[in-house]
């Protein structure tokens, strides 16, 4: 059938499914019955003027095209829910051409199995050997789905494609897995074919991706910004090129932004790496990777740019294609404000001579040799200068402890100052990596260097053993910084030592670090925990799991025995098992040796259960002679002798206190098997006068959930003096709202306090980000 205005599809029958189409002079209508369709078509063109459209409900329509002819969409195409238009000879969207689904839209010149399709499982495969393309010159869009255009040779877009809730992805390859996500990506090139995807033109979703495996991306763009992933409440703003062995030239600016308007992600993955004079990433996180790279002037002006807009750029080296993956810096690099810039190679990194990275603002810089943590001998090099001097962020440097490090010319803030609860000491540090148990055996043979995690360690595999705890008190104190980089240590066995590490000295430094295993100890007046056995330093952002039991001990506890420093932003979820004296984060927390001030447990809490077998129990704390402040225990405790008035009962929070304890928390329930009429305690077993200090002291913003509990009081007994206290019972409704704890609790989107959705308690706010 002719049409003066331009073609319509000619031939159409379904083949699986059921409908019925209608044709006009200029438009051709199809109501399809059945929720998913099949249907064959001799052609599919859409002349200028004309109209096709699809009522398919919710559905989906399959159409196939297998005559010789490409289509060519100069009109509108419409569908109210999924389209997909299959042509091995090519599809074009021209300038005039407007598609328009509810649902996915896929054009592909790949093929598709009718009987996967028809039965709707979660992933397709799409595969042939067609060299035509697909080509978007109009506008595509997709009000509430995913726009996917594939094809074995190429795939272009110099128009507008669209899909606000959805995905835009654009794929060259010979095999390719579509795969439903409501979170991410959904095309995998699983056979490549040496394509090229291009974007010359405007696309607009939730999330982006642009994937040639082996062949090319080009992301060209003239004024303004050309790829725009916004994100969704379920999506994070997301945009992905990847050209694996291929090259990625990016010319323009891509930008990706969460639904809440902070900064999404932007991943550039390729085996070279192009950009042009206006390239720049707008997002929260810009992440490389590249097999080896040097960073030159365009490079540089790309990263710097981005950097400036307040994007964190990660750039990593792989060392594949047979390359040796080391990452140079060959242009200067300096941006202005809190985005941050890690430099990670696979084996070497150098800074070379007469180049400059500097940061004026809160950025920090990371100079990464090894990125892979598989110790290769990786060096950092600074043949530069590191200017941080007018920069309140931080430098760190990270090398193989076979490797070497040239510091360089390094030019550090004077009136730079740690950021509270951070556990760091200076601005500028550098690191010896952890990569297995025998590099973290090696430690003891230098107690007083700084080290990190590369990667995640498991003591029960990998070159050498590790079977005692690191220092050892009173004359081997582990004196340097130990970084755990938010990496984890696995499978801790000790039978003979009291901690990960058995002593950490007044200068030493644990910092984001999650240890999970066992300790087990019967060494008589024994100070034992997972992390440290005797802590006199800081221990920050650090965490425990596992089991911990000790007998004849003096204090257990789940993260630290004995705690004569400062703890902050910790917690153990640790089952803790004593016959001293004994608590689910600390056994004591007593003074500071040097200046006989009071130790600091703060925003920190602990979560398993503790049994105390012959003393007191506390959920959080055994024995307090120091400060504890903004904590909570969720903690069983168990007191498995018959307890009296004299402390050997425990509380929620802590057992007994000499101390102080304000905006802290119990919510555990105290097993006891017999004891005092009016107990248990919700918050200390006994408050007592120890010595000549002050009164101890329980403020009162300090709570326990009398249903929990089970406690009935919060204060079980006192003596020498004390009072009980101002410590509150609240019932579970009542910890459930935030305007039950007072002035003091900090519920603000800053402050320390936060209330989860559904939450029977306050959480700390540092746990939503972990």
């Amino acid at each position: 059938m002719a049409h003066a205005a331009g073609p319509l599809p000619q031939g159409g029958a379904f083949v699986r499914g059921q409908g019925a189409m209608t044709s006009g002079t200029t438009s051709l209508t199809i109501d399809q019955s059945s929720s998913r369709g099949v249907i064959d078509w001799h052609s599919f063109s859409i002349g200028n003027g004309n109209t096709v459209a699809f009522n398919n409900g919710s559905g989906a329509t399959l159409n196939r095209i297998t005559g010789g002819d490409p289509s060519s969409i100069l009109g509108k195409l419409t569908a109210t829910g999924s389209l997909y238009l299959i042509n091995p000879q090519g599809i074009l969207v021209g300038h005039s051409g407007v598609v328009s689904t509810g649902g996915r839209f896929v054009a592909s010149t790949l093929e598709i199995c009718n009987d996967a399709f028809i039965n709707g499982g979660d992933a397709l495969t799409l595969s042939g050997k067609s060299d035509a393309s697909v080509i978007n010159l109009g506008r595509i869009s997709s009000s509430g789905g995913d726009v996917f255009l594939i094809a074995r040779q190429a795939v272009v877009n110099a128009g507008t494609v669209k899909a606000p809730s959805g995905t835009v992805e654009l794929a060259a390859g010979e095999t390719v897995l579509l795969q439903d996500s409501a979170s991410s990506r959904q095309v995998f090139v699983q056979a490549g074919s040496h394509g090229t995807v291009v974007n010359e033109g405007r696309i607009k979703a939730a999330q982006v991706s642009l994937q040639a495996a082996d062949g090319n991306v080009y992301a060209l763009a003239g004024g303004g910004t050309r790829i725009r992933a916004t994100g969704t409440t379920t999506r994070d703003g997301h945009v992905w090129l990847i050209a694996d062995s291929g090259l990625v030239r990016q010319q323009g600016r891509i930008a990706a932004t969460n639904a809440d308007g902070s900064g999404g992600t932007v991943d550039t993955q390729a085996a070279q790496l192009a950009f042009g004079r206006h390239a720049a990433v707008h997002a929260g996180q810009w992440n490389v990777s590249t097999p080896e790279w040097t960073i030159d002037d365009a490079a540089a002006r790309a990263l710097q740019r981005s950097l400036s807009a307040g994007t964190s750029v990660d750039v990593t080296t792989t060392g594949g294609n047979g390359v040796t993956g080391d990452l140079g810096i060959a242009s200067s690099l300096r941006w202005q404000g809190p985005a941050s810039l890690t430099l990670a190679g696979y084996r070497h990194v150098s800074v070379t001579t007469g180049t400059t990275i500097a940061n004026e603002g809160a950025g920090n810089l990371t100079l990464r040799a090894d990125a892979a943590g598989i110790d290769n001998g990786g060096s950092v090099a600074n043949h530069g200068t590191i200017d941080w001097s007018g920069s309140t962020g931080i430098v760190s440097a990270l090398h193989d402890m076979n490797g070497s490090y040239v510091p360089g010319t390094i030019l550090v803030n004077p009136a730079w100052v740690a950021p509270q609860d951070t556990g760091l000491v200076t601005q500028v540090t550098n690191y010896a990596l952890v990569n297995s148990p025998g590099d973290l055996n090696a430690i003891q043979s230098n107690l007083a260097g700084n080290y990190a995690l590369g990667k995640d360690v498991d003591l029960t595999s990998g070159p050498g053993a590790f079977n005692s705890g690191l220092g050892d008190y009173p004359f081997a104190p582990y004196s340097g910084q130990f970084d755990g980089m938010r990496h984890t240590i696995s499978n801790l066995r000790l039978s003979t030592s009291s901690g990960l590490f058995a002593y950490l000295g007044p200068t030493g430094v644990v910092r984001n670090l999650t240890v999970e295993g066992s300790v087990s100890t019967t060494q008589l007046g024994s100070l034992s925990g997972i992390l440290v056995g005797d802590n006199e330093g800081t221990i920050a952002s650090s965490h425990t799991a596992g089991v911990i039991t000790a007998t004849e001990a003096d204090a257990t506890g789940g993260l630290v025995g004995a705690n004569s420093g400062i703890i902050t932003r910790s917690s153990s979820s640790a089952q803790v098992i004593s016959d001293g004296t004994v608590g689910g984060l600390v056994g004591t927390n007593a003074f500071l040796r040097q200046t006989f001030s009071p130790a600091e447990i703060r925003q920190s809490y602990a979560s398993g259960d503790v049994v105390a077998t012959r003393f007191g129990v506390g959920g959080l704390v055994g024995y307090n002679f120091g400060d504890i402040t903004q904590s909570y225990s969720t903690a069983t405790a168990h007191v498995v002798p018959n307890c009296n008035s004299l402390g050997n009962c425990g509380g929620g929070l802590v057992g007994t206190n000499s101390g102080t304890i304000s905006q802290s928390f119990a919510t555990g329930r105290i097993d006891q098997p017999a004891g005092p009429a009016n107990g248990p305690a919700g918050v200390v077993g006994l408050n007592a006068v120890y010595g000549v200090p002050p009164q101890p002291i329980i403020s009162n913003d300090v709570y326990w959930n009398t249903q929990t509990t089970g406690a009935p009081v919060g204060v079980l007994a006192t003596a020498f003096g004390a009072s009980v206290g101002g410590a509150q019972g609240l019932t579970t409704a009542q910890m459930s709202t935030p305007s039950s704890f007072g002035p003091t609790y900090d519920f603000s989107p800053h402050g320390i306090w936060a209330m989860p959705p559904g939450g029977t308690h306050p959480v700390l706010r540092w746990q939503l980000a972990h």
